[in-house]
């Protein structure tokens, strides 16, 4: 198959998708598919059209040139005729026969690129753009969730014109038994019955970027304000205290549980990316009736979210056995060491063979 590994973009995860997209190359080429590596805000203004998925390829050198881009994001971003994808993208996507998502975050996880896909009729791997959409945004996924009865953790939703609007009230001018709009303020957290330790995230964030547990009002108020730095959304919640785990989910079926324990502090970007800071237990040492729960939670999320192809679903379990679902990813990580490749990996899955069952999943919502 003549296949886009697509990778890159602009948002803070940039560099780990250009990690998962140059495994995804590699694998795909070893599997004799013709897989080229494009970044999907700079693509390749030198791309041979009329040679566009050649039988030899350096994937290496196709790296080089995407992190050559690194330095011209800031000034390209910074241009108002500049449109998100970049040359030849679009062009090179519609003459491949599948286009593999490895993007990560932003402007590739929130289904605004599955979206112009659908338009140009591009097929391309993972959830269309309605599933990416609702899975990116955590306070609509823990509403979606909630109504299909995977338990989340309580919390509620902040708008930034809400929190700033707090700020500017008069001390005098609060009143505490009028219920009002979510303001992010200590207060209004503590009017609402809820306590410390407690988590302060983005809304549409990914791989723990802009994430932080608090455990006293001056933390609290500085998780506000570093949050709102990222987005203009963010979501307060209660902070679940015990294991933590993920399940992939492909073509509806999940896959083995994985327990994930960081060696230091919590399940962050740092202790995603760094070797060895992380220790990954799959299958995870669950009691079998804990394990099948955990695995049937992921399936009705990934359900309910209107998933497709595949995605992975992070919980967290307190010692008691109650289970709370965090999250869904619907891009994760595809690095060969991922959490999804673990699970796979379990069951007798290599990497290469993966990479094609996810295209092949994809394929089926074009037939």
């Amino acid at each position: 198959m003549k296949i886009v590994v697509l990778c890159g973009g602009v948002s803070t995860e940039r560099d780990i998708s250009i990690v998962s997209g140059s495994g995804v190359c590699r694998a795909l080429r070893e599997k004799g598919h013709q897989a080229i590596l494009l970044d999907v805000f700079f693509g390749n203004e030198y791309a041979d059209l009329m040679n566009a998925f050649p039988e030899d390829y350096n994937v290496d050198e196709a790296v080089s040139y995407i992190h050559s881009c690194d330095s011209m994001i800031e000034s390209a971003l910074s241009n108002p005729s500049r449109t998100f994808f970049g040359a030849n993208v679009v062009k090179l996507c519609k003459m491949a026969d599948i286009v593999f998502l490895a993007l990560h975050g932003e402007n590739g996880e929130n289904g605004k690129v599955q979206a112009a896909f659908d338009l140009r009729r591009i097929r391309y791997t993972g959830t269309g753009h309605l599933g990416s959409a609702m899975a990116m945004d955590k306070g609509i996924a823990k509403t979606m969730l909630a109504h299909h009865n995977v338990p989340v953790p309580k919390g509620y939703s902040v708008r930034k014109d809400n929190y700033l609007g707090a700020k500017k009230e008069k001390p005098e001018e609060k009143n505490p038994s009028v219920k009002k709009r979510s303001d992010g303020t200590y207060e209004d957290f503590i009017i609402r019955g809820m306590e410390l330790p407690a988590v302060i995230k983005v809304c549409c964030g990914g791989s723990s970027v802009g994430v932080y547990i608090v455990t006293s009002k001056r933390e609290f108020e500085e998780a506000v304000e570093m949050a709102f730095s990222y987005e203009d959304e963010i979501i307060v919640e209660e902070y679940i205290e015990g294991r933590e785990f993920s399940v992939g989910v492909i073509d509806g079926e999940a896959l083995p549980v994985i327990e994930i324990d960081p060696i230091d502090g919590f399940y962050d970007y740092k202790n995603k990316y760094t070797a060895g800071a992380t220790i990954e237990t799959c299958p995870a040492d669950l009691p079998g009736e804990l394990s099948r729960r955990m695995r049937e939670y992921a399936e009705i999320g990934y359900e309910a979210l209107c998933l497709d192809g595949y995605g992975r679903l992070d919980f967290m379990m307190r010692d008691n056995g109650e289970i709370f679902c965090l999250e869904a990813n619907t891009l994760p990580g595809m690095t060969p060491t991922s959490l999804i490749p673990q699970e796979a990996a379990a069951l007798g899955v290599d990497y290469p063979t993966l990479c094609e069952k996810l295209i092949e999943v994809s394929m089926k919502k074009y037939m």
